[in-house]
């Protein structure tokens, strides 16, 4: 077993000792030191000019590099492969290591575990439409963006919250119901709304009551666009989006639009997240559920009261980019967006 080392004072003794032409066998007289760890210290210096403690390379790995490699090489082939499916196929060639061990080696390589976002499915003929709709608007100013007006429908659960949250808690007091997120099947209801919004600020909310059609959509416009509209001051102009859902694109819903001279927005299928809309949704959900309704008129009535908080430089902000780049930049983000 190795003794305990000598102090840095102690070896640059050695070495100031040998510069001024003291043998190894007077060096170790002098400071009363073995002959042997003397010659160590002054070959160490010779070799790598410093008598400081040189980087310890530590316990080997357990894996090979060859295993390594391949562990790097499936986990970036297989994004979804699990750490124990890693643990399996390593185990059947003989190397047996604890889950960690995968962790430490996968992060080096700069892979990290991360939740999976849920996108819609986008086959080849969606892509193509994404794509030819941002080319289409490379050369749209902010003024035109300015003028839509986004339209979303979308279900709000009164115990939908799948977010995490985290309580202060003693051991063993897991189970209070100050302690726990309540859940019930099915969300415990939920209510349906239909929204719109501009740059100039949010427009009117309304709960959708029984199952919607395309008469009731038409009776939600009828009731609320012109007037959202004119409260936004989008001027006569405007330009509505929504998206391509039956009830949206049928006949008699566009010979609505058409008699009421409302230009409506060209919009690719299956491109939610195409929609400016889908960010003031998520914050709207996610503050709705602070609130903690405890039934469905509660819901509804945080809905709306959550929605005309958005303030007019939030909406403003997810519309508005700078002039010299706006066109550019939001083509790159759509296409960024399709193809990925």
């Amino acid at each position: 077993m190795k003794n305990k080392e000598h102090t840095r004072q102690v070896r640059d003794t050695v070495v100031k000792k040998f510069k001024a032409g003291f043998g190894y066998k007077k060096i170790s007289q002098a400071l009363n030191i073995p002959r042997s760890t003397v010659q160590a210290i002054i070959l160490k210096w010779k070799e790598y000019e410093t008598t400081a403690n040189l980087p310890r390379p530590g316990r080997p790995s357990k894996l090979s590099a060859h295993t390594r490699r391949r562990l790097i090489r499936d986990a970036a082939k297989r994004p979804m492969i699990t750490l124990d499916e890693l643990q399996r196929s390593t185990a059947e060639v003989g190397d047996s290591v604890h889950r960690t061990t995968f962790s430490h080696i996968l992060h080096k390589s700069g892979l990290y575990g991360r939740v999976a976002r849920r996108k819609p499915f986008l086959k080849d003929i969606h892509k193509k439409y994404c794509l030819k709709f941002a080319t289409s608007h490379l050369g749209d100013t902010p003024n035109m963006w300015k003028k839509v007006l986004w339209s979303d429908e979308t279900k709000i659960e009164l115990f939908g919250n799948n977010a995490r949250r985290h309580v202060w808690r003693k051991s063993n007091t897991a189970h209070p119901p100050e302690h726990i997120i309540p859940t019930v099947k099915h969300g415990g209801g939920s209510i349906m709304v239909w929204a719109c919004f501009s740059s100039a600020g949010t427009g009117k909310m309304v709960k959708i009551d029984g199952k919607m059609d395309g008469a009731k959509y038409r009776t939600i416009l009828e009731e609320n666009l012109m007037e959202s509209a004119k409260d936004l001051r989008l001027g006569r102009r405007f330009v509505f989006q929504q998206d391509n859902d039956p009830k949206h694109k049928a006949k008699s819903t566009m010979e609505w639009f058409k008699n009421k001279h409302i230009q409506v927005l060209e919009w690719p299928s299956q491109s939610p997240d195409l929609n400016t809309i889908e960010n003031l949704r998520k914050e709207l959900k996610t503050a709705v559920h602070k609130c903690s309704p405890s039934n469905l008129t509660e819901l509804e009535l945080f809905c709306k009261e959550e929605w005309e908080k958005n303030s007019v430089s939030r909406c403003a902000k997810l519309i508005d980019i700078p002039q010299a780049t706006y066109s550019c930049n939001r083509s790159k983000r759509w296409r960024y967006k399709v193809l990925t």
